[in-house]
């Protein structure tokens, strides 16, 4: 199987930055130098909740091959087109296959998780069509 080259990263807690202005507005997140360390073929983050920002509950699709979450501190709510309501909490860990329908509903104010994707440029679609 052959690879692309790939770089060493270490991503410090201790100096670690958080902004807003990453895919959803009610989020911030913390990039953990996967992307520039693997060429652009996987992203992680750290994403935890706005201070007084709720989720949208918007439908939408990400064009990806591989999308993962770990939940780390608080709860989160997921709907998934064809599985129905999902509620993660600290120690779950769910993959979301390529391509499938989902909005999320709400999350506590504490949430924090760690989410992993490829490619690292995925795009995203509004999907505001009724499951």
């Amino acid at each position: 199987m052959a690879t692309e080259q790939q770089s060493f990263s270490h991503s410090e807690g201790e100096s670690a930055q958080f902004e807003a202005g990453g895919l959803r507005s009610y989020f911030e997140y913390r990039d953990l130098g996967v992307a520039e360390a693997t060429n652009g073929n996987v992203v992680a983050h750290v994403i935890r909740a706005r201070e007084g920002h709720n989720a949208t509950g918007q439908w939408h699709v990400h064009d990806c091959s591989f999308q993962f979450y770990y939940v780390l501190k608080g709860w989160v709510r997921f709907e998934y087109e064809g599985h129905g309501v999902h509620t993660a909490r600290p120690g779950d860990c769910v993959v979301q296959p390529a391509g499938i329908r989902h909005r999320e509903i709400e999350h506590s104010e504490d949430l924090e998780l760690i989410e992993i994707v490829s490619p690292a440029n995925f795009v995203t679609r509004a999907d505001e069509d009724t499951a």
